[in-house]
């Protein structure tokens, strides 16, 4: 028997000690690192939205514009009309549609529309597996979940605590509305009287 071949369990103690070694390194390579921050929304963008609420689908034209202040939600409801949300940073909202009948409900909210980086302080949960992407989640306030993707960073889906879901169908950024689709129908200012939005949450309010 040669003297230099290694008895079975020597080799046993040198992979054993290997494996240790890469385990300890790996250990202390992640150790020190924090976990993914969401990407601040740029200061424009337009994205196309499929909403789905307990089976009730919309479609939404998103129009976010921060330099100037507001921010534009186009509703096609499915096999039903087209309204209109508007709202700007001082607080102001306007709910419309622009067909014959003309309806339109204001409000005047203490807040105004999200700020780029809305997302700050939201608690990472993981990756997870969404409309086909590999993404990373947080949540926000027991507000909404938040779905970005990990390779473009870009959102793909999110889901407040009302269990609305929207799925992100398109995402241009620096996409600018141009100033004639912002402004309000003359009829949003004529008499008004207290109704519940469309959602059944916040107060808006309607002409008489």
């Amino acid at each position: 028997m040669s003297m230099s071949s290694a008895s079975p369990s020597a080799t046993h103690v040198q992979v054993l000690v290997t494996i240790l070694l890469l385990t300890t390194i790996a250990a202390l390579s992640t150790k020190g690192e924090e976990p993914p921050k969401p990407t601040p929304w740029p200061e424009q963008f337009h994205s196309l939205l499929v909403m789905n609420y307990t089976g009730e689908l919309q479609l939404i034209d998103l129009w976010y514009d921060w330099p100037n202040g507001r921010n534009f939600n186009i509703i096609q409801h499915q096999l039903g009309n087209i309204k209109y949300d508007l709202e700007w940073n001082n607080g102001t909202s306007f709910f419309y549609t622009l067909d014959s009948n003309r309806e339109c409900s204001s409000a005047q909210l203490e807040v105004g529309i999200l700020r780029p980086n809305w997302l700050d302080g939201a608690t990472y949960v993981g990756q997870r597996q969404v409309d086909g992407f590999l993404c990373y989640v947080w949540e926000k306030a027991d507000f909404i979940t938040y779905y970005e993707d990990v390779v473009t960073r870009r959102p793909v889906h999110w889901v407040f605590y009302t269990g609305r879901a929207a799925h992100v169908m398109t995402f241009e950024v620096g996409a600018v509305l141009e100033d004639a689709k912002w402004q309000v129908p003359w009829y949003c200012f004529e008499k008004t009287t207290p109704v519940a939005d469309a959602f059944g949450s916040t107060l808006h309010l309607i002409k008489a």
